[in-house]
């Protein structure tokens, strides 16, 4: 399976009743990938029950993927994709023996070289908000075979900086799905958000 989007939708302790609509209303919205992070409660009956509504060319994942126990239950839950905030080489391998992309978290340039060469599709700077966009320029001089998502403190406001340093995917919670519409349970706010951020950040 190829996952080559360039915004990933982050949902951390989503409701689950709303967590249908949230999956509708973003892909329809234009949002191709959508990951639910394994700390949220009841998050892998979540990604079980919508598996099979999820439409194609898009892709439902599970993040914060910790462990290798953490990374089972995802794909057995019928995970598209996994990413994790540390290198696991047990998760690692596990992912690439189920054919199931990963993305795998570093800061340091020590860490993001581990992660890429134990068999990461791609590498997560996490936490971007510490360092900004010029860190992943930094990283990207040495490093420019490498696929680097920038996670953390990403928003409209500063998405194209990072696009413009190199990263080739942003990962985005709150700046993305708006976090009054997410409280409030607003389907159509939450599309007017997804469709704006995704249209700021180009289709190609």
């Amino acid at each position: 399976m190829k996952l080559d989007v360039k915004v990933i939708g982050i949902l951390r302790g989503v409701d689950p009743a709303f967590f249908p609509e949230i999956v509708r209303s973003s892909f329809a919205s234009g949002l191709q990938a959508l990951e639910v992070t394994m700390n949220t409660i009841g998050a892998v009956e979540m990604i079980a029950a919508a598996r099979t509504a999820v439409p194609e060319g898009h892709f439902l994942g599970m993040g914060t993927i910790r462990n290798l126990r953490e990374a089972e239950q995802a794909v057995q839950a019928g995970a598209m994709f996994l990413v994790s905030p540390n290198c696991d080489l047990e998760v690692i391998a596990y992912a690439k023996r189920h054919n199931v992309p990963i993305i795998v978290g570093a800061l340091t340039p020590t860490e993001v070289y581990a992660a890429w060469s134990a068999g990461a599709m791609m590498v997560k700077v996490f936490p971007c908000s510490a360092f900004g966009p010029s860190y992943i320029k930094e990283l990207r001089g040495p490093f420019d075979q490498i696929p680097l998502m920038a996670v953390g403190g990403v928003t409209a406001a500063n998405v194209l900086d990072y696009f413009s340093a190199g990263a080739k995917a942003v990962g985005v919670g709150a700046s993305l799905f708006g976090k009054e519409a997410m409280q409030q349970r607003d389907a159509r706010q939450l599309s007017d958000n997804v469709r704006k951020f995704i249209n700021r950040c180009g289709r190609d």
